[in-house]
């Protein structure tokens, strides 16, 4: 196949049948690419070390070939395949032998999100035009404001949905039969690594987009912090509309300085401060936008109030500048400060984010297991000061010795768990030496949170609150940070119990 036939294949309707297209990996991401070039008639062979039963099962059904086995290096069957397109799910790093084989073969290397959007035309809007996309991305917090932007444009009366990273393919929802109006897009920097090799006629064209923040995560796989970077800023990219930077984070802002985009694109600050014009901020308790309204210079609309997410649970400063970013998304694609208002009253965070999971004896247990890398936990404390810090885990090629310096020192103590447990103590010794430390060995995982709950409940001593924030991914004793979590509240959930046996007028909070 041409180079000029590969470059025109922007469309749902573009002839696609025979193309010859490698898919790595089958996951939910590889399986929703192979079953999306199935259905447009291309010729898929997926190539995946190993493979959920169902998948393994579907992928002859939709007419794929599939070769399970090492990925080491270059499969013959995928030499002999000789294919025109390699997408690779997120999971495969640059430094892969197979995509360094694909770049010195020089075929083509997509990821799902930029297949999606050469395709996004096959379900349209009523005035004949794709969904617009809003792109999310950050070290944290990606999957809160995906889901909050989704909430305020459905509340605003748009049909939209979250997607991409947050667990939803975006082939599966641009394939939506009921298709939408907005996609919320949360992208990982590996998706976004993908889409920067993307060649113009791949590029995306967002409505909008965000970088929530920027910490060094991931490091082992882009190789350095400065690649982690660069593939962040990519979610700037031909923006056309609002490109939403957090002005506490100096990175951001020299992002978006950077990005090239669509000519008139906006830059829209957010922070926890006053908000300047083309700013959304908080002014005396008052959530307020500067940005969306005709007199920006000299007055302000109320999008909601301090108090009142309080109320809800969305008070956590870290989450107040989730809710800032997704208000500015909302914000521009037209939804009204009302329907801002009503969405935040309802909306829940997901479990294992920042989630007050049980209040007995006068200790509070907190559940923020999703918080897997520095950054992420340096907010939760943030949030807690004087908690007894649960903390460790696989730390994925960052040290934590920063963080142990700038908020390590505000715990009370720190349960330390995980197989890298060596490099966390040696980081509280050196920078926070005043801090007791407590190791729980690496053993069963059914036996670290047990161990976990019962230090941290003499450490507390009935009055204080239990931190999990690990700083660390969780692959090294649990399935997921999810499990990580499950695990947690079990355990408290059993120590309340021992608990109500001994002081039945002590009633434990609902789980």
């Amino acid at each position: 196949m041409s180079i000029e036939r590969i470059a025109g294949l922007t469309s749902w309707h573009a002839d696609w049948r025979g193309l010859r297209v490698a898919v790595l990996g089958l996951s939910m991401t590889g399986f929703s690419a192979a079953d999306t070039l199935a259905e447009l008639g291309a010729d898929v062979f997926v190539f995946s070390e190993s493979a959920e039963e169902e998948y393994e099962r579907l992928v002859p059904v939709i007419g794929a070939r599939l070769e399970l086995g090492p990925l080491a290096a270059v499969p013959a069957a995928l030499s002999a395949f000789d294919p025109e397109v390699v997408i690779a799910s997120p999971g495969f790093s640059p430094s892969h032998p197979i995509i360094r084989w694909a770049q010195e073969s020089e075929v083509p290397i997509w990821g799902d999100v930029e297949l999606a959007w050469r395709v996004r035309d096959k379900v349209l809007r009523a005035d004949g035009t794709p969904a617009d996309w809003v792109l999310i991305t950050g070290t944290n917090g990606k999957t809160t404001t995906t889901q909050l932007t989704a909430a305020l444009l459905v509340e605003g009366g748009l049909r939209a949905a979250p997607c991409g990273n947050i667990g939803v393919p975006v082939l599966d929802a641009v394939r939506d039969p009921g298709g939408f109006d907005v996609l919320a897009v949360e992208l990982s920097s590996h998706q976004l690594w993908y889409l920067g090799q993307s060649r113009p006629e791949g590029e995306l064209f967002p409505y909008a987009a965000v970088c929530l923040n920027l910490a060094d995560d991931h490091l082992v796989w882009h190789g350095s912090a400065q690649a982690y970077r660069d593939a962040k800023a990519v979610v700037y990219r031909n923006t056309r509309i609002a490109c939403v930077y957090n002005k506490a984070d100096e990175a951001t802002r020299l992002m978006v300085e950077e990005a090239e985009v669509v000519e008139g694109a906006r830059a829209i600050g957010f922070d926890l401060g006053i908000p300047g014009p083309s700013d959304l901020g908080i002014v005396e308790g008052l959530v307020v936008d500067r940005a969306f309204l005709d007199d920006r210079a000299r007055s302000a609309l109320e999008l909601t109030t301090v108090a009142a997410l309080d109320e809800a649970g969305l008070a956590a400063p870290h989450i107040v500048q989730n809710i800032l970013a997704a208000s500015a998304l909302a914000r521009s694609l037209g939804v009204e400060p009302e329907a801002i208002h009503d969405a935040l009253q309802s909306f829940q965070l997901d479990a294992h984010r920042i989630q007050v999971i049980a209040r007995f004896g006068g200790i509070t247990w907190v559940d923020d297991s999703k918080a897997t890398n520095p950054h992420a936990a340096a907010s939760s404390l943030r949030a807690y000061p004087g908690a007894v810090w649960v903390v460790g885990g696989d730390l994925k090629g960052v040290d934590i010795a920063d963080l142990v310096a700038d908020v390590g020192g505000t715990a009370r103590a720190a349960v330390v768990i995980g197989v890298e447990r060596t490099e966390v103590v040696a980081a509280f010794r050196r920078h926070a030496p005043t801090v007791p430390v407590f190791e729980v060995d690496a053993g069963e995982t059914d036996q670290v949170m047990i161990r976990v709950v019962e230090i941290a409940s003499r450490i507390v001593e009935g009055e204080g609150t239990v931190l999990l924030a690990p700083a660390a991914a969780s692959f090294d004793q649990f399935t997921g940070y999810a499990d990580r979590g499950h695990r947690f509240a079990e355990a408290v959930r059993n120590w309340i119990d021992r608990g109500s046996a001994d002081d039945a007028g002590v009633p434990p909070s609902a789980f």
